[in-house]
């Protein structure tokens, strides 16, 4: 029989979808299920994007540039100035999703057994596209003790050797829902500059930060236009998940050009997402200050939920919609797993993602789950309940 290869047979299963096929069983079963288990928000997409698509005039349905749109990049340009990073379009290379842009970066400045630095926990597919690549991820662990925050820079340069060619942050971050200050993205500044390296940043949650705490993006760095490579999306910010639009943005020519080979090999991102992306910033600020409210109320609720459970320990997010809570179990998938197949409280159940998905250090995140706060309040307070019943019965 013919085999697979080894690169297939290293390629992780989804800790966020994996278990899927048992959610399924679930709901055919009956069950209704709360899902914390995916960034997938209950929030509404903006009626301008929508409109935009259902109501334009497209006769046929053409390919777009390969970098994107020359209309959509312009206003990607005037909404990235409003934020105080100065680029034009020709920074921007549209792609069918932020996945695409990572898949396109790692391809673009590594070779074989090249080596990437990024803070653990974190997003699960970083794994996936560098298993694509044939690159290492060296985890540098951070911590839920201190809230996730950003390792000790001395810990960075323990790490570097001669196959490093980037560290990699996601600001605000996903699982940790941490987010980094100005004086943090500067100390990564200094190394990656001294190192000579790329400095990587998913900043697809930008919009999304709490407690007074603003974000400061790896562009507005000054004298580093050719180490920095932004990676964005509409996915998160517009609820528009299933549009699969997002970009990179890079001052480095270089990198950009080459970027480019990749995206005209796969012809360009797809047309109507794009309009209904370009329409999208023009979604007034009253949007995104109503939907951060919802989320520092959910965030609230959640955190003061979950304390109540004996033997819980959960970081405070300062910004995204994930936390890492730590449960008093030993093997935090094999409880998910349980909790659709053998768990419900008047035929309600949760979806959890295990969190030892987003760690690639062995043995890691055994016993932590996250949990994305995509529901309302009183479905949020009902699912931390069945868990907490759920707890009980399993640890017995």
């Amino acid at each position: 029989m013919p085999k697979i290869s080894k690169k297939g047979q290293l390629m992780p299963e989804s800790p966020i979808r994996k278990l899927v096929p048992f959610a399924e069983k679930a709901i055919k079963n009956g069950k209704h299920i709360y899902h914390l288990n995916i960034g997938q928000p209950d929030i509404k997409t903006p009626e301008v994007a929508l409109k935009a698509v259902k109501e334009n005039d497209v006769e046929i349905l053409s390919y777009s540039r390969s970098e994107g749109s020359e209309t959509y990049r312009n206003k990607l340009a005037n909404y990235y100035g409003q934020h105080n990073i100065k680029i034009t379009n020709q920074d921007i290379v549209v792609t069918t999703g932020a996945s695409e842009a990572i898949a396109f970066i790692f391809g673009s400045i590594m070779d074989v057994d090249d080596e990437v630095i990024i803070c653990e926990p974190f997003y699960a597919n970083y794994i996936a596209f560098a298993t694509s690549a044939s690159v290492k991820v060296v985890p540098i662990v951070s911590n839920i003790d201190d809230n996730f925050a950003l390792p000790a820079i001395e810990e960075f340069e323990k790490l570097i050797t001669p196959k490093t060619k980037a560290i990699m942050i996601c600001n605000p971050g996903n699982p940790t829902g941490c987010l980094y200050s100005e004086k943090e993205i500067k100390q990564l500044a200094d190394i990656v500059k001294r190192h000579d390296l790329f400095l990587i940043s998913d900043e697809v949650y930008r919009e999304f930060t709490y407690d007074g705490d603003s974000h400061y993006s790896i562009l507005e760095l000054e004298d580093l236009d050719e180490h920095t490579i932004m990676i964005d999306s509409v996915s998160k910010r517009y609820s528009m998940c299933g549009a699969r639009v997002g970009c990179l943005v890079t001052r480095n020519e270089t990198v950009r050009h080459t970027v480019l080979k990749f995206a005209q090999a796969r012809l360009s991102p797809p047309t109507y997402a794009q309009i209904a992306s370009e329409a999208a910033l023009g979604t007034p600020q009253s949007y995104f200050e109503d939907v951060k409210n919802k989320y520092i109320n959910r965030r609230n609720t959640l955190i003061e939920e979950l304390h109540k459970i004996e033997g819980v320990r959960v970081s405070t997010p300062k910004g995204a919609f994930y936390c890492i809570a730590e449960l008093p179990v030993k093997d935090s998938d094999h409880f998910a797993q349980w909790l659709l197949e053998h768990f419900d409280v008047d035929n309600e159940t949760v979806m959890v993602a295990p969190a030892s998905g987003f760690y690639s250090s062995a043995g890691l995140g055994k016993n932590q789950i996250r949990i994305a706060y995509v529901l309302n309040r009183r479905s949020l307070v009902k699912a931390v309940n069945i868990i907490k019943q759920a707890l009980k019965v399993y640890n017995n």
